[in-house]
């Protein structure tokens, strides 16, 4: 089945330095040969599987220890060839087997069953064959090849039924056999059974560190090498290829941002470490850029049996959206209680002045809604914009709105203002309407308004813009100052910091309005 030369597969088992250290540069067939020849005399039973837990090779101890044929179970899987027969445990003997192997292959590290039931078949003088329980004590080693990948698993079996007498049912028993075969075994089983427990719950552990949401690592040495990192923590710096590396290497960015230092500490004076909402800049993407992060986290000491830190374990939660929030929610309770205030003093202000201008009751009351209202519209087209500015044509169509779109004129560009701007000049736009409508243009049927503005684009946005009356009653020029005129020129130099040109040309009022409007002050 393997070609002519004896024990092929002693070939890779000699490379891999199974008791021999042969120079690969110099191995011979005497060697190989050599080492062939101590496999097949060793009185320990061996067997070679590939690592899908087939068999290729056995030598005669094996042969003699489980009596089967090399020539009937040579290419085979390890459990068509060994089933452990049809009792109830039979599942279960072959799954401990099995997961010993792949825990051997998976890991590349020495397995051990201290203890395992494992029938065997035994033919009969008769001829028939029966299923013997048998006791066995396994070893279960990967051999590698010189990129580190596991190209074959070698058993070492040993059979142990000799220290159990209630399975020697054929023999008698003696006390010191009880006493001490017995024993024997139960200890034997007993540990074998605390390290299933003891492996169960590490991988337990294990399985609940890698699904944590919060991130999780440990750092081993003085130099804080990732030995173990969750999910969320590769997410957290961009699923970078740390595992092994100093943390220095790992994440250079941190560099001058206290981390190092930190977790320096923590190995060197064994206290623990919390940091809170703390800020870091962290590469998100491979080849992204710096991102800040705040992150809620901690830093304890890993000490061994004697007391000493040799790592640190990391764990903690990113907090970036809620610091983002919570500050975003700060700023607008900020920004509603000046904006309240600025209101309520406007509303003061109307009030005031209006009760000035107008001793009747009824007078006031509808003067002084409307202004009210004026401020409201303006306060509705900010709120559909969720306060981040309004167009200046929505503003004047809103404040001209009642008089038709055949009597109001708009040409100009689209204007995006800010809040403060807008609101001022809501106000500003309705006093004009309302004078209008009172003793201008729109106080006749023919009257109508012509309201241009254009951008100036200079160091800074200037807004000109002319407010033309046409077809109206003939205008003089006022003998005193009402409250809009005052109202009109307080906003526009006091809180536009702009100017404004009054015209009383006896076809009409002309306004001429010139607003900046990127400075910081007037927002």
């Amino acid at each position: 089945m393997f070609g002519s030369e004896p024990f092929p597969q002693l070939r890779i088992l000699a490379s891999l330095r199974l008791g021999l250290r042969l120079n690969t540069q110099k191995r011979t067939r005497a060697s190989l040969a050599e080492a062939a020849s101590a496999f097949e005399a060793s009185p320990n039973p061996y067997l070679l599987l590939t690592p899908d837990l087939r068999i290729v090779e056995m030598n005669q101890a094996y042969i003699d220890v489980t009596g089967a044929r090399r020539d009937e179970i040579l290419g085979h899987s390890l459990f068509t060839a060994f089933d452990s027969g049809p009792g109830e445990d039979a599942p279960e003997n072959v799954r401990q087997v099995k997961a010993s192997l792949e825990k051997a292959r998976d890991t590349r590290q020495r397995d051990h069953l201290a203890v395992v039931r494992y029938a065997m078949p035994r033919v009969r003088e008769d001829g028939s064959e029966v299923f013997e329980e048998r006791i066995w004590s396994a070893t279960h080693t990967p051999l590698m090849n010189a990129e580190g990948e596991v190209v074959l698993l070698l058993q070492h079996t040993m059979d142990v039924t000799d220290l159990s007498p209630a399975v020697r049912a054929d023999e008698p028993t003696t006390a010191l056999d009880a006493l001490i075969g017995g024993s024997v075994l139960r200890r034997a089983q007993s540990v074998q059974e605390d390290n299933r427990r003891l492996e169960t719950e590490r991988n337990r552990l294990v399985e609940m560190f890698m699904q944590a949401p919060g991130f999780v690592a440990i750092l081993t040495g003085p130099d804080h090498r990732f030995q173990m990192h969750n999910q969320a923590y590769g997410q957290l710096i961009g699923h970078r290829d740390i595992a092994g590396k100093p943390l220095r290497e790992a994440l250079p960015e941190l560099a001058g941002q206290g981390y190092y230092e930190f977790l320096d500490a923590v190995f060197e004076t064994g206290e623990a470490y919390e940091g809170r909402e703390s800020q870091a800049l962290l590469q998100r993407t491979p080849g992204g850029p710096l991102e800040t992060l705040y992150l809620n986290f901690i830093y304890q000491p890993i000490r061994d049996e004697g007391g000493a830190v040799v790592g640190v374990f990391v764990q903690g939660h990113d907090v970036t959206e809620n610091v983002k929030a919570a500050r975003l929610q700060k700023l607008m309770i900020d920004e509603l209680n000046h904006r309240v205030k600025n209101t309520l003093a406007t509303v003061q202000s109307i009030a005031i002045q209006t009760a000035r201008s107008h001793s009747d009751p009824a007078s006031f009351a509808s003067t002084f809604q409307s202004r009210i209202l004026a401020l409201s519209h303006t306060h509705d087209l900010l709120t559909l914009s969720h306060w981040e500015g309004a167009d200046l044509q929505a503003i004047l169509m809103h404040e001209t709105e009642a008089f038709g779109p055949s009597r109001i004129s708009l040409n100009g560009p689209v204007t995006g203002l800010m809040p403060a701007t807008a609101l001022s000049l809501g106000m500003i736009f309705h006093e004009l309407a309302t004078n209008a409508a009172k003793y201008g243009a729109l106080s006749g049927p023919d009257g109508r308004v012509l309201i241009d503005w254009n951008l100036k684009d200079q160091p800074e946005r200037i807004l000109k813009l002319t407010w033309r009356e046409i077809g109206g009653p003939k205008v003089t020029l006022p003998d005193r100052r009402g409250f809009g005129s005052r109202l009109i020129e307080r906003n526009i130099r006091h809180d536009l910091a702009g100017e404004i040109d009054l015209v009383y040309a006896s076809d009409g009022l002309i306004a001429e309005l010139t607003v900046p409007l990127d400075r910081t002050h007037a927002q």
